[in-house]
C-alpha cells in the first residue's frame, strides 16, 4: 500500500512531464518554422538569380552574319589616291547593302530591300570602315566579313522568336526567317562572345549597347565617395568615441547620425541637386557630383560601423597605452585604430556596396541621360551600373530585356566582389579577445 506522500507526488510529476512535452513540442515546432524560414528564402533566392541568369546570358554572346563585300574602287576611293580622308568619308553603308542584294539577287522591290538591309546593324558600317583604314589595299578587292546582326535577327538565332506564332503577334515577319534560314543554312550564321558588350558604351541599338560606359562611371563615382566618406566618417568615428564629451549635444549628434542612415536615398539626391548643382554650380551627370551625392548617403553607415569598431578594442589596450606614457592621441593612433581598421573597412566596402546599387539619388542629379561615351573624367557626363538597368527596363526593345539581365547580372557580380573583400579582409586582419 503507497503512502499519503508518495501519492501527493505523483500529480505533481504527471504536471511537469506534460510541462516538459509541451516545452519540447514548442521547441520543435521553433525549430521546424526557423528551417521552414530559411528553405523558403533560399527558394526565393534560387528563383530570382535563376530568372535572371537566364534571361540575361543571352546577352554575352551576339549573332554575326557572313558576306561577301566588295571594296569597290568607285564607292572607297573614286581618286585612286588611297587619301585617308578620302577611305574615312566613303559610303560603306553602300558596300554592306550591296553584299546583301548579291546574297539575295532575287530581292529588287523597295519595300524588301529595305526590310532585307535592316538583316544588319549598322555597326558594319563602322567595321568596315576600320578594315579598310587599317589596310588600304583592300581597295579593289572581296572579301568574306562576319558582320554584326541586327538585334531582330540576334533573337531568332537565340531562338527568342515564337516561329509558330502569326506573322502579326511577332516582329519578324516570314520573309525574314526565310533570308535567316538560307544564311543559316549556308553556315552563314555565328554566335560569338559578345565583347562589346563589355567594351561599349550604351547606345539605341540593341546590338550595339554595352555597360562599359556604366562601369567606368560606377568605379569614378565610388572612387570619389570611399575617397571622401571613409577618412570623413572614420574621424567623426573616433571623435564621437574616444574624445567628444557625453553631454545633451553629443546624445544629439548621436541620435541625427542613427536618423540619418534610415532617411530614403532620394533625399540625399534632392539635397545634392539644391546644393551642388543650383548652389555651387557643378555639372549635371557628372561622377564628381555622384560621388559627393552618395558620400552623403554612406557617412552615416561608416560612422556607425567605425564606432562599432572601436567599442570591440578591449578597454585593457587603451589602459596599458596610457600606462607606458602614451597621450590619448597617440592611444587611438598607435594602438586603437590599428585594431579596430579592419572593422572600420568591412563597414566601409559595405556602405560602397549600398552606394553602388543606389539609383534613386543618381536620378535627381541628372545621371538617367543617355550617355553613349564612355567617360573620361570625375566631370565629363556619365551613368551608372544601377540607372543603366533602369533605363534599358524601359526601352520597347525585345532584346533589351536580356541586356537589362546582362547589366543586372554585371552589378551582381560587383557587389559579390565587394562583399567577397569585405569578409577577407575581416578574416584576415580581425583579432579574437
Amino acid at each position: 500500500m503507497s503512502s499519503p506522500a508518495a501519492a501527493s507526488t505523483r500529480p505533481t510529476h504527471a504536471k511537469v512531464a506534460a510541462s516538459l512535452r509541451r516545452r519540447y513540442r514548442s521547441e520543435r515546432l521553433f525549430r521546424a518554422a526557423g528551417l521552414a524560414a530559411v528553405a523558403i528564402g533560399i527558394v526565393f533566392v534560387v528563383f530570382v538569380f535563376y530568372t535572371i541568369i537566364a534571361q540575361g546570358y543571352g546577352a554575352f554572346a551576339q549573332t554575326y552574319l557572313r558576306l561577301e563585300v566588295d571594296y569597290t574602287r568607285e564607292v572607297l576611293d573614286p581618286n585612286g589616291t588611297h587619301a585617308r580622308a578620302d577611305l574615312e568619308s566613303a559610303d560603306y553603308a553602300a558596300l554592306v547593302k550591296g553584299a546583301l542584294r548579291a546574297q539575295f539577287p532575287e530581292v529588287t522591290e523597295r519595300p524588301e530591300l529595305r526590310a532585307l538591309y535592316a538583316l544588319v546593324s549598322s555597326a558594319a558600317e563602322v567595321q568596315l570602315r576600320e578594315r579598310v583604314l587599317a589596310n588600304p589595299a583592300l581597295v579593289g578587292q572581296r572579301e568574306s566579313v562576319w558582320l554584326l546582326a541586327k538585334d531582330q535577327v540576334d533573337l531568332l538565332a537565340k531562338g527568342q522568336v515564337d516561329r509558330r506564332a502569326p506573322e502579326a503577334d511577332r516582329n519578324v515577319d516570314d520573309r525574314t526567317i526565310a533570308w535567316f534560314d538560307r544564311l543559316a543554312a549556308g553556315h552563314r550564321v555565328a554566335k560569338r562572345f559578345n565583347v562589346g558588350f563589355f567594351t561599349g558604351g550604351d547606345s539605341r541599338e540593341p546590338e550595339q549597347a554595352g555597360v562599359w560606359g556604366a562601369v567606368v562611371g560606377s568605379l569614378l563615382t565610388l572612387v570619389v565617395t570611399l575617397a571622401l566618406s571613409f577618412p570623413i566618417g572614420v574621424a567623426a568615428a573616433v571623435y564621437l568615441e574616444e574624445f567628444a564629451p557625453r553631454n545633451r549635444l553629443t546624445d544629439l549628434i548621436e541620435v541625427n547620425i542613427n536618423n540619418l542612415a534610415a532617411v530614403p536615398s532620394i533625399v540625399f539626391g534632392l539635397l545634392g541637386l539644391a546644393v551642388f548643382i543650383q548652389f555651387f554650380g557643378l555639372p549635371r551627370s557628372a561622377p564628381l557630383v555622384g560621388g559627393l551625392v552618395l558620400t552623403l548617403m554612406t557617412l552615416p553607415t561608416i560612422i556607425i560601423t567605425s564606432r562599432a569598431a572601436l567599442k570591440a578594442v578591449p578597454p585593457s589596450i587603451r589602459e596599458a597605452a596610457l600606462g607606458m606614457g602614451a597621450s590619448p592621441v597617440q592611444t587611438v593612433l598607435h594602438h586603437v585604430l590599428p585594431l579596430s581598421l579592419p572593422g572600420m573597412l568591412t563597414g566601409a566596402i559595405i556602405g560602397m556596396a549600398r552606394a553602388l546599387g543606389e539609383s534613386a539619388p543618381l536620378l535627381m542629379i541628372g545621371m538617367v541621360a543617355f550617355v553613349a561615351d564612355v567617360p573620361r573624367g570625375l566631370t565629363s557626363a556619365a551613368t551608372v551600373l544601377p540607372v543603366q538597368v533602369y533605363l534599358w527596363s524601359n526601352s520597347p526593345e525585345r532584346a533589351f530585356v536580356e541586356r537589362t539581365s546582362g547589366a543586372i547580372i554585371v552589378l551582381l557580380a560587383f557587389l559579390l566582389v565587394m562583399n567577397a573583400a569585405a569578409v577577407v579582409l575581416r578574416s584576415r586582419f580581425e583579432r579574437r579577445w
